[in-house]
């Protein structure tokens, strides 16, 4: 019996791997961008909720909302964010894509969809299927109520 534990068969350690090629292949796929899967993501739901505050927009990409904000600090920087104070509350800061930040992200859309394909490149179209429904199946079973 080995001593150690069999992490190449550990469903957390396949995990991870796959989280690993994942990301390398969106950094290799969007290297002239220079932004993140958590960036685009933020930039992606932006578009779909403009003038969201950032703990929902965190809340959106199931992302943490202490961290999201030094992410959409950088998106500031680059121009891609405006950040406002609400009105009502002062502390809560409302966020909107800009319409530079909107060109970068739909420009970046055929990059990202050849990450997709890569992710799952290894996989026949039975498998990605299974795969997908598999992986939704597993995150929605472990979605906080």
């Amino acid at each position: 019996m080995s001593k150690s534990y069999d992490f190449p068969h550990a469903p957390g350690h396949l995990i991870r791997r796959a989280h690993q090629v994942s990301v390398a292949a969106f950094m290799e796929e969007t290297a002239s961008y220079d932004v993140t899967p958590v960036q685009f993501a933020l930039l992606n739901a932006l578009m779909d909720t403009p003038g969201a505050d950032q703990v929902t927009l965190a809340a959106r990409v199931a992302f943490d909302p202490a961290t999201s904000g030094s992410v959409i600090g950088r998106l500031e920087a680059k121009g891609w964010v405006r950040r406002e104070a609400d009105q009502n509350d002062r502390r809560r800061k409302l966020l909107w894509i800009t319409p530079e930040g909107e060109s970068t992200v739909q420009q970046m859309k055929r990059a990202v969809a050849r990450v997709q394909t890569r992710i799952l490149g290894p996989l026949n179209a039975t498998e990605r299927e299974q795969m997908m429904r598999l992986l939704s199946k597993l995150v929605a079973g472990h979605a906080k109520d």
